[in-house]
């Protein structure tokens, strides 16, 4: 029996899956010009693998992302907006703009934020690793079958 839904969710899921993920990076990449931000990039990025879960099941899923590896870029995204915050402390006070003397940038410009899109994609990070790995974990306590074909709750 064939994991998943059908073939029309399939290449539904296949063609749109791209364009969510993007779009997450997007909001978060432009969140200081715009309503948006890490979180909310994060959540949209997070439900592109959500839609990859639902459509094709959690274990074709898991050859792209496995809950390990969601673990492991949650931590790093937590690790590195810290490393953020705490540069921008040595070098003169916390979460301080340590980019502005490289490039000031200008107003409604991407890179008029300093510091602020870079915490951002750290937050990108933490939040869609987070919320993906959440949803991983949760699908493993899916129904199984028993031999006799009556179902049984695994958790």
């Amino acid at each position: 029996m064939s994991q998943g839904m059908t073939p029309i969710v399939k290449n539904t899921a296949r063609l749109v899956s791209g364009f969510i993920a993007v779009f997450g990076i997007y909001i978060a990449l432009t969140g200081h010009i715009s309503p948006g931000g890490g979180f909310a990039g994060g959540v949209i990025l997070a439900a592109s693998a959500v839609l990859i879960v639902l459509a094709f099941g959690r274990e074709t899923a898991e050859r792209i992302i496995t809950p390990s590896q969601c673990h492991l870029w949650d931590a790093a995204g937590a690790g590195l907006f810290l490393a953020v915050a705490l540069v921008g402390y040595f070098t003169g006070s916390f979460f301080g703009n340590f980019i502005a003397p490289i490039s000031k940038g200008q107003v409604g410009k991407l890179f008029s934020g300093g510091t602020i899109i870079v915490s951002n994609l750290f937050i990108l990070i933490k939040v869609a690793a987070g919320l993906a790995g959440a949803f991983l974990a949760l699908a493993a306590f899916r129904r199984a079958g028993l031999p006799d074909g009556h179902p049984k709750e695994v958790c």
